[in-house]
C-alpha cells in the first residue's frame, strides 16, 4: 500500500525510524506511515479485545517531529472510527500508568518516542493494560499494515494531560515510605533531564517532598538535544551531572534518558551509580525486603554476582534486551520463585511491584527513600562490590547478509578454542553468544561475545580484576575471530 516495506522500522519492541532529514539521512517515518500504523494497530487491538469502539491514549517525548508523527497517528485513529485523547508532552512510564487508572477508561496507549537515539530519530511505543506489546505483537501490526486492512468510521480527539496525576503517584510513594510528607527537606538533588521529557521531576516531585532542587540542568524540553544526548551511559552526559552535583555541594544527581525509560544517578561525591553499581544498589535494598533473584542482561561483572549472594540472593544473568530481562522476571515468579528486580545494564529496571514496567522515574523514587534514611548517602549501600579493574567493548562490524547463522560458527570455535586451552573454560550460564572465563594465568577475567538485537554487530564485552588483562584476553579472541574474513576485527586490536 505504501511502496515501502514497513517491516524495516520495527525494532525489537517498538516501531523506529528516522523522522526528520536534519542529518542528511532518508527519512523512514513520516505522518502516513504512522497513520498506516495507527489504523494497523487499531485493527489489531479490535480483534485482541473484540471491540470496535475504542480510546487511545498518545503522547510524546520533546523530539521536534512529535507533532508530525502524532498528526498522522490521530489520524489514523479518528478515521478508524475511534477516539484519541492527546496527553501532550510525557514520559513513556507514565502513557502506561494512565492505563492502571479507572478514570481514564483508555484501551491502549501510545508513546512517540525514541528513547536515547539522535534528534533525527523518532518511534512509536505501544502499551496495553497488561504491558508493552511483544515482538511477535509489532510483526501482526506491522503484516496488517501492510495489507491495508483496516476499520472505518469517524472517531473523536480530546486533550488531556496524566503528567500531574503520575507525578503525584510518585511523590506519594516517597513519603508514605518515609513516614513524613517532605522527607527530602535539607536535602539539596540536582537532575539533569537533557531536555528530554523527564523536567517534570525537579518541579513536581522533588520540591514538593521538600527538596532544593536549585543547579538542575536542562529541564526544558528542547527536541534538538543542544546541550548533550540524554542517555545514562553517555559519558559527556554523565559528566555534566556529576560537575553539577560538586558545584552545587548536592546530595544527589539524577540523570534520565529522552523518555525517562532508564535513568542514573551520582552521589555527593560526584562518583556515579550506574550500570554494576546501580543494580548492586538496588540489590542490597530489595534483598534486606525479601531474599530473592535478580535477573539482569548478560554483561554484568562477576563481582555483582558475588555480590548479590553475599546479601542472601540469587544472580540470574540473562540475555540484552530489557523486554527479554523482564519476561524472564515474570517466569520466574510465575514458577514460584520470588524475582523483585530485572534490570539491564542500560539502566532499565522493572520492578515486579510496579507492573514489571521500566521506568526511570520510578526507579529514582525507591533510591530517594534510601537518600532520606541515611545520614552519609547512598554510597555505602554498596561496600563489598567487587569491580574490575579494566572493562572494555569492542563492537565488531560483520560483513555478510547471513550473519545471525555465522554466528553459530563463531560460537562453536570459541568453545572449542576453551576447551584446548587451560585456563581458559565456557561460563555455565549462557543464555546468548560465549562468555568465556580466564583464569589468572591468561588475564583473570571474563569476556561475553554475543550477535547484537538488532545489527550486524559482534559485541565483545572484556573485564579484568588485573592491569594489562584486557589486552591479554582480547589478543586471545583475536586469534580466534581474525581467522573469518567476514568480521572486521580493528576494534578488538586496538584493545590489545
Amino acid at each position: 500500500m505504501l511502496g515501502k516495506d514497513l517491516k524495516q522500522l520495527k525494532s525489537g519492541t517498538d516501531i523506529r525510524g528516522t523522522a526528520s532529514d536534519c542529518f542528511g539521512a532518508e527519512v523512514t517515518l513520516d505522518a502516513y506511515s504512522a497513520e498506516i500504523i495507527a489504523r494497523a494497530f487499531v485493527k489489531w487491538l479490535s480483534c485482541k479485545l473484540q471491540k470496535k469502539s475504542l480510546i487511545i491514549a498518545v503522547g510524546n517525548d520533546s523530539r521536534t517531529t512529535a507533532k508530525v508523527l502524532l498528526k498522522g497517528f490521530a489520524k489514523g485513529v479518528w478515521e478508524s472510527g475511534c477516539k484519541v485523547i492527546y496527553t501532550g508532552l510525557s514520559s513513556t512510564p507514565s502513557m502506561f500508568m494512565l492505563l492502571k487508572n479507572e478514570k481514564w477508561h483508555c484501551d491502549a496507549s501510545v508513546m512517540i518516542t525514541a528513547s536515547h537515539l539522535p534528534a533525527d530519530r523518532n518511534g512509536l511505543k505501544f502499551f496495553t493494560d497488561g504491558g508493552g506489546l511483544g515482538s511477535d505483537d509489532i510483526d501482526d501490526i506491522l503484516e496488517i499494515a501492510q495489507s491495508g486492512e483496516f476499520l472505518s468510521g469517524k472517531g473523536r480527539l480530546a486533550y488531556r494531560s496524566f503528567m500531574d496525576e503520575y507525578s503525584a503517584l510518585l511523590a506519594a510513594y516517597v513519603y508514605t515510605n518515609c513516614g513524613s510528607e517532605r522527607p527530602l527537606e535539607g536535602k539539596k538533588i540536582i537532575v539533569d533531564a537533557g531536555n528530554g521529557a523527564g523536567g517534570f521531576f525537579a518541579e513536581k516531585v522533588l520540591k514538593p517532598l521538600g527538596a532544593d532542587t536549585e543547579g538542575s540542568l536542562y529541564l526544558e524540553p528542547d527536541g534538538t538535544f543542544p546541550n548533550h544526548i540524554p542517555n545514562p551511559e553517555d559519558g559527556f552526559a554523565i559528566d555534566c551531572i556529576k560537575r553539577a552535583v560538586l558545584k552545587n555541594g548536592a546530595d544527589l544527581g539524577i540523570i534520565f534518558d529522552t523518555d525517562v525509560g532508564r535513568a542514573a544517578v551520582v552521589d555527593k561525591n560526584g562518583e556515579e551509580i550506574n550500570r554494576n553499581r546501580l543494580i548492586a544498589l538496588l540489590s542490597a535494598m530489595l534483598l534486606k525486603e525479601r531474599k530473592g533473584t535478580i535477573v539482569t542482561d548478560s554483561v554484568t561483572s562477576d563481582g555483582l554476582t558475588k555480590f548479590i549472594e553475599n546479601h542472601g540472593g540469587k544472580h540470574c544473568r540473562y540475555k540484552r534486551g530489557y523486554r527479554n530481562v523482564i519476561d524472564k522476571c515474570k517466569e520466574l515468579n510465575e514458577k514460584g520463585e520470588y524475582s523483585p528486580l530485572a534490570i539491564e545494564t542500560s539502566g532499565h529496571a522493572a520492578f515486579k511491584d510496579n507492573y514489571y514496567l521500566d521506568d526511570g522515574a520510578y526507579l529514582v523514587t525507591r533510591i530517594l527513600v534510601l537518600l532520606a534514611g541515611q545520614t552519609n548517602g547512598i554510597t555505602d549501600l554498596i561496600n563489598g562490590l567487587e569491580e574490575p579493574v579494566e572493562a572494555e567493548e569492542a563492537r565488531l562490524t560483520v560483513n555478510t547478509p547471513h550473519f545471525r547463522s555465522k554466528a553459530i560458527e563463531i560460537f562453536s570455535e570459541l568453545k572449542k578454542f576453551a576447551a584446548e586451552n587451560n585456563g581458559i573454560s565456557v561460563a555455565p550460564d549462557n543464555y546468548e553468544g560465549v562468555r568465556l572465563c580466564f583464569g589468572a594465568s591468561c588475564g583473570d577475567g571474563w569476556a561475553l561475545v554475543r550477535m547484537s538485537l538488532h545489527d550486524p554487530i559482534l559485541p565483545v564485552n572484556i573485564e579484568s580484576n588485573a592491569e594489562g588483562g584486557v589486552a591479554a584476553i582480547a589478543m586471545m579472541l583475536y586469534g580466534v575471530l581474525s581467522q573469518f574474513d567476514w568480521i572486521d576485527c580493528r576494534k578488538l586490536w586496538q584493545l590489545t
